[in-house]
């Protein structure tokens, strides 16, 4: 026998409170509002413009999308070992001790094999005053991915600054002001070759650079001669795995690399990206993963 349409509950549109129901009462479940999560898809929406259009208070909201983006180096073999069943060196030391157990013949064999570990990453970013639309999106990036990455993050203008220590809380806001606190020159001149050269001479050295993943966020803008910055570059191309530029004003449309500091750093560099948004910086996440 069918079902009547009214004990049905959709598509019918009758009403089964009965005859004396009031005329304007809601007649279905489905008509009755719908609570929409637009405050998640306003910020969804965010994560597609330009850093340099949103207000401080859009900014602050891509702070959650900020978190759950993830920079994940790739793993490289390191010089220590350890003791492993299926390692493909012999542990001769390990072996002879083991010896006495079994009438000093070396049945026991034991092997060890090579540890592996995620690549460094050290980060670079420009806050000078040419970079001001962006630096604080950027650092604002830096504070919610240095957690999961444990990169090295840097700072410069007319300086080098280590700002490693001062993004590592958990307040966002806590750590931008202690950031902006510890970097005496934003909004500076731009002396990208003396920031690159302070890095290497102080930090490179000692082994920040080799080997590592490096990203330079900046537009290129060099206050100082551009073959400082080209000769240093060079120098930190042939230490780093991978040299990676991002430069948030290639998104233009009209944009080419015509400055004088792009000019003389592109041949030195693995990848080149805008990062002027939270999707490019998603892009740049995924290059990071693959380098």
């Amino acid at each position: 026998m069918p079902v009547p349409a009214h004990h049905t509950g959709v598509g019918t549109g009758a009403s089964s409170a009965g005859p004396d129901a009031p005329e304007n009462a809601p007649d279905s479940a489905e008509q009755r509002p719908v609570a929409v999560p637009t405050v998640a898809s306003s910020i969804d929406r965010l994560a597609d413009i330009d850093f340099g259009q949103l207000e401080p208070h859009e900014l602050a909201a891509l702070a959650v999308l900020m978190s759950r983006l993830r920079l994940t180096p790739p793993r490289r073999r390191g010089r220590r070992s350890r003791r492993h069943p299926h390692g493909d060196r012999l542990d001769l030391r390990a072996t002879l001790r083991h010896g006495p157990r079994t009438g000093g013949d070396p049945v026991d064999r034991v092997y060890r094999k090579k540890t592996a570990r995620p690549r460094r990453v050290v980060v670079l970013c420009d806050i000078s005053g040419s970079m001001e639309p962006y630096a604080r999106a950027y650092v604002q990036f830096l504070h919610a991915s240095a957690a999961t990455s444990r990169a090295e993050v840097f700072t410069f203008a007319t300086r080098l600054t280590r700002l490693t220590k001062a993004l590592g809380g958990s307040q966002p806001q806590l750590a931008l002001t202690k950031a902006a606190a510890t970097a005496p020159d934003w909004r500076g001149g731009t002396r990208i070759g003396a920031a690159i050269k302070t890095f290497l001479d102080e930090y490179g050295r000692r082994g920040l650079a080799r080997g590592a993943i490096v990203v330079v966020l900046s537009d290129g803008w060099e206050r100082d001669a551009p073959e400082l910055l080209g000769e240093q570059m060079a120098r930190l191309h042939r230490l780093a795995h991978k040299v990676i530029w991002v430069n948030p004003r290639s998104a233009e449309r009209d944009y080419a690399p015509l400055t004088g500091g792009m000019t003389v750093a592109l041949p030195h560099c693995d990848a080149f990206l805008s990062g002027h948004s939270l999707t490019a910086l998603g892009k740049l996440a995924d290059v990071i993963a693959s380098a």
